[in-house]
C-alpha cells in the first residue's frame, strides 16, 4: 500500500486515560483524498487504521467504523483480507465528505500482531467450554478489550486536525454492530449511529447479549440506524432493539434491504457488498443528523 517515498506526521495526544500518538504516513504525490495509515497506541495495544478524508481543508465531520469480530485462518483464505473490506468503504465516505477512519482492532487485518482476535478466542471457548461459556466471553471482550480499542479509536479521530470533534458518528457492523451500541452508550456526544447486521449470528443464541443491548439501546441519545439484507443471518436484532427505541420514543430508523448475494454470510455482509443500494439512505440519514 506504501511505497519506499513516503512522508511521514506525527501528532501526539493526550486524551486521559489514554495517551495517544498519531503517525500518519501518506505516499508520495497523494492527494489529501487518499488513504493515511495510522498507529493509535493505547495502554494495551499498538493498532493500525487507515483514515480517508475529503478534499479541503476542513474541518469536516468524522465516522469511526467498527468492524466484526475478525476471521478465522480459514475465513481469511476463503474471503481475503479485511484491508479490501476497508477499501470499499474508505473512499464512498470521503467522497460524501466524511473523514473515515477504519480501525483495525486486535489481531485483525493491520493489527494481526496485536494479540487474538475476538472470533478466534470465541470459537476457543466454545469449542472448550460450551456455548454458554463462549457468550459469557464474548460479553466481557465488548466491554473490556474491544472497548478499549473502540474508545482509543473514537478519541484519536475526534483529536485529528481536520476533523469537527463535535460532529462524530460511529458505525458498526456484526459483532462490531454490538460493540458500536455499548460505545453510543458511553458517548452521549455521538451525533448519529448506525448498525449493520448487528449481531446477526449471536443475538438469538445468547440471552446475556439480548439483555446487555436493550439496556444500552435505552441510554443512547443519538438517533440510530438499524440496516439488514433480508438474507442475514438473523434479522432480530434489528428488529427488536428499533422495537424498543420506538417504545421508548427515541430516534431510530429500521431498514431491511432484499436479499444480496446467494447465501446469508453475503446477507451478512452486506454493509461491504452492497454499498450502492444503502449508499444513498445512510448518507441522506448522516447528513440530516450530522454537519449543524
Amino acid at each position: 500500500m506504501i511505497g519506499e517515498c513516503q512522508k511521514t506526521k506525527l501528532y501526539a495526544f493526550v486524551l486521559a486515560p489514554l495517551v495517544l500518538t498519531l503517525t500518519v504516513t501518506t505516499a508520495c504525490g497523494q492527494t489529501s483524498g487518499g488513504p493515511e495509515t495510522v498507529l493509535i497506541h493505547n495502554a494495551s495495544a499498538t493498532l493500525h487504521a487507515i483514515v480517508w478524508r475529503p478534499q479541503g481543508r476542513g474541518p469536516f465531520p468524522g465516522i469511526l467504523l467498527n468492524h466484526g469480530s475478525g476471521r478465522t485462518r480459514e475465513d481469511l483464505e476463503r474471503l481475503g483480507p479485511y484491508e479490501q473490506n476497508a477499501e470499499k468503504l474508505g473512499p464512498v465516505f470521503a467522497r460524501h465528505g466524511y473523514v473515515f477512519l477504519y480501525l483495525f482492532r486486535r489481531r485483525v487485518g493491520l493489527s494481526a500482531d496485536q494479540g487474538a482476535n475476538a472470533v478466534d478466542l470465541m470459537n476457543r471457548e466454545s469449542a472448550t467450554h460450551g456455548q454458554e461459556a463462549r457468550n459469557a466471553l464474548q460479553l466481557q471482550l465488548l466491554e473490556n478489550t474491544e472497548m478499549a480499542d473502540a474508545l482509543s479509536g473514537l478519541k484519536f479521530l475526534r483529536a485529528l486536525p481536520y476533523v469537527d470533534a463535535w460532529d462524530v458518528a460511529a458505525i458498526g457492523h456484526s459483532f462490531g454492530g454490538s460493540l458500536t451500541v455499548l460505545l453510543a452508550e458511553r458517548e452521549p456526544k455521538l451525533r448519529a449511529v448506525v448498525v449493520f447486521s448487528g449481531a446477526g449470528y449471536s443475538f438469538d443464541r445468547s440471552s446475556e447479549l439480548r439483555t446487555r443491548l436493550l439496556a444500552a439501546i435505552d441510554h443512547i441519545a443519538a438517533p440510530v440506524f438499524f440496516i439488514h439484507a433480508e438474507n442475514d443471518y438473523s434479522l432480530s436484532s434489528g428488529k427488536v432493539l428499533d422495537a424498543r427505541r420506538e417504545q421508548i420514543g427515541k430516534p431510530h430508523r429500521l431498514k431491511i434491504y432484499p436479499p444480496i448475494g446467494h447465501t446469508v454470510d453475503d446477507g451478512h455482509d452486506f454493509l461491504y457488498l452492497g454499498v450502492d443500494i444503502w449508499g444513498p439512505d445512510v448518507f441522506a440519514f448522516l447528513d440530516e443528523n450530522m454537519r449543524r
